[in-house]
């Protein structure tokens, strides 16, 4: 056998591992366990609404930690990072063969699922170190790490403007994930086809209102990491908990933080959703 045929037998196995019925159960898994982190956040969320919530960070972090206190919390943890490492896993599949749907060949797309399996693959890890033991892994406050990388970076000789680039990048993500969610572009991915008329209209209107209360915040938060280098003041800018405790600060006090947070469990149960009918 020659090194070439070799070399394209080998490609032809990847690409039936990166189709199998493991991977894509892995990526449903991972469907899921989105949808716990997120449903958590918007009670976290609530919470903090009309108090402090209590010492409780509504971030990952604080997700993790309500977890891990719950009777079987470390069992609970490992699953959902073997869960989120299945949708790391799903993901480079589709950076290395390219996704499901008449587009997901393109490279904007395949470069997309690199980006996020490498994000899910380091949730993944800061999960399964959190179950293992290492308490300083996955619950540590999101505001202290924007802050601290934010003022790091601002000591760099063109800080002011990576950090500025980077917070309108965030920015800018979350305007296009609120736009892609109002112009329900989410429908491509599922299979309507294969929900009642009652459930589809249930995962529009989850996929619409939780697509645009996460867009939101992500909004938020590019927004205060580009005043923190505007003003060079690292601690302008916000991890997800302060970003949504700042929604408290509005005229309408706390009931856009209730908003926000509904939308954020409605974003969570349409990831369960996707579960279900995501095009694989």
């Amino acid at each position: 056998m020659t090194t070439g045929s070799a070399t394209a037998r080998g490609r032809r196995q990847a690409r039936r591992a990166a189709k199998s019925t493991a991977v894509a159960a892995g990526a449903r898994a991972g469907f899921v366990a989105r949808g716990i982190i997120y449903v958590l956040i918007g009670v976290l969320s609530v919470r903090i609404s009309f108090s402090d919530g209590g010492g409780r960070q509504a971030d990952r972090g604080g997700a993790i930690a309500e977890i891990a206190g719950k009777p079987f919390g470390a069992a609970l943890l490992w699953l959902l990072g073997i869960a989120l490492a299945g949708m790391a896993l799903w993901r480079l599949s589709g950076a290395a063969f390219g996704q499901a749907g008449p587009d997901g060949k393109k490279a904007t797309k395949r470069a997309t699922a690199a980006g996020r399996s490498v994000f899910y693959g380091f949730v993944s890890y800061s999960v399964l170190s959190y179950a293992a033991g290492d308490q300083s892994s996955g619950s540590g406050s999101s505001d202290e790490n924007s802050r601290d990388v934010t003022a790091k970076v601002l000591d760099w000789p063109a800080g002011l403007w990576i950090v500025a680039g980077a917070g309108a990048a965030v920015a800018a993500a979350g305007v296009w994930i609120a736009v892609r969610a109002l112009r329900r572009k989410f429908k491509k991915h599922l299979k309507m086809s294969g929900m009642s008329p009652r459930i589809r209209q249930t995962v529009t209107v989850l996929g619409v209102f939780g697509g645009s209360a996460r867009g939101v915040v992500f909004a938020a938060a590019g927004g205060f990491a580009v005043t923190a280098a505007v003003q060079h003041k690292p601690g302008k800018a916000k991890g997800m908990d302060d970003t949504l405790r700042s929604f408290t600060d509005t005229p309408v006090g706390p009931w856009l933080l209730v908003f926000i947070a509904v939308g954020l469990v409605a974003f969570g149960v349409f990831s369960w959703a996707s579960a279900r009918w995501r095009k694989l």
